[in-house]
């Protein structure tokens, strides 16, 4: 079993010595990934018609995750970087590409790229993408994203993105897994067909198991490989998105390695920590009791 931790970022402030380090403190406790989430923009709640739902606001800090990830390539060796996730459709797909392969050839190929549809349709408005369209067009970019970093030069046009017989350079040394993120039956299925993984979020116990168990008889329906299909959740409490405490992370752990479950993830958003070194101990403190 993997066991990585998610960077708290609405915690931390914005301030680059949290990710400095929280950076270095994951590296040195033998973690084996650091998750950073994604958004570019926060959008005021109130009087939105259709409500926004999801749990960040104009006052939650987020960094971008490939510069980000660019600084913890160079204070780091090991450690992998996954986003988790990177939301694909309100971003342009050839830079996208081109930041991913920097992070990836900067970092020694320690990227995995998780990606997802978001939920936030202001910010999709304030990046000029068509909120209604995105998992529409992740479809098409995720098959394209592959293209750009495996072929020298070629045509391609799609819905909406096209290339003309060109394409980036460099390109990755290794394949970048893709990972997907989400909470309903279409995520699914999309990443049975099209990614090398699965991130839950906000799924615990026989919810979580069903979920898995539904993501697994996709991949065998698309012919693909379960057994080289990664899943990954996250340790929440089941109340909200926050982090579990201590022992409940530590059986959360436990039960997903019973499900076949492969990754983790440790959260410490949503526990009251005020200062960086409580995020840190609570990894640490984890950690121990799983191992």
């Amino acid at each position: 079993m993997k066991i990585g931790a998610v960077y708290p970022q609405i915690e931390c402030g914005g301030a680059p010595e949290a990710l400095d380090r929280i950076g270095r403190a994951v590296e040195e406790m033998g973690l084996d990934h650091l998750v950073m989430y994604d958004h570019v923009v926060g959008a005021v709640h109130e009087g939105r018609e259709p409500p926004l739902w999801g749990p960040y606001t104009q006052n939650d800090p987020f960094h971008d995750p490939f510069v980000a990830f660019g600084y913890l390539a160079g204070i780091t060796k090991r450690i992998q970087m996954y986003t988790g996730v990177l939301i694909l459709p309100q971003r342009q797909t050839v830079l996208v590409a081109k930041q991913a392969t920097d992070v990836e050839l900067l970092s020694g190929g320690r990227l995995v790229l998780g990606v997802g549809i978001g939920w936030n349709y202001v910010e999709y408005d304030s990046l000029g993408y068509d909120f209604k369209k995105r998992g529409k067009r992740m479809d098409e970019q995720i098959p394209y994203l592959r293209r750009l970093w495996s072929e020298h030069e070629f045509s391609f046009k799609g819905e909406f993105d096209s290339i003309d017989r060109a394409n980036i350079i460099p390109r990755p040394r290794t394949n970048i897994p893709i990972f997907a993120g989400g909470l309903s039956d279409p995520a699914y299925r999309r990443a049975a067909r099209l990614c090398d993984g699965f991130m839950f979020g906000g799924l615990t116990g026989e919810a979580l198991r069903e979920a898995w168990t539904n993501m697994r008889s996709y991949v065998k329906e698309a012919g693909r490989s379960v057994e080289d299909f990664v899943g990954h959740t996250y340790l929440m409490s089941a109340e909200n998105f926050g982090g579990a405490d201590v022992q409940a992370a530590a059986d959360m752990v436990r039960e997903w390695e019973d499900m076949g479950g492969t990754e983790v993830s440790i959260v410490s958003m949503g526990r009251g920590f005020k200062e960086v070194d409580q995020h840190i101990d609570h990894y640490q403190a984890v950690l121990a009791k799983v191992r």
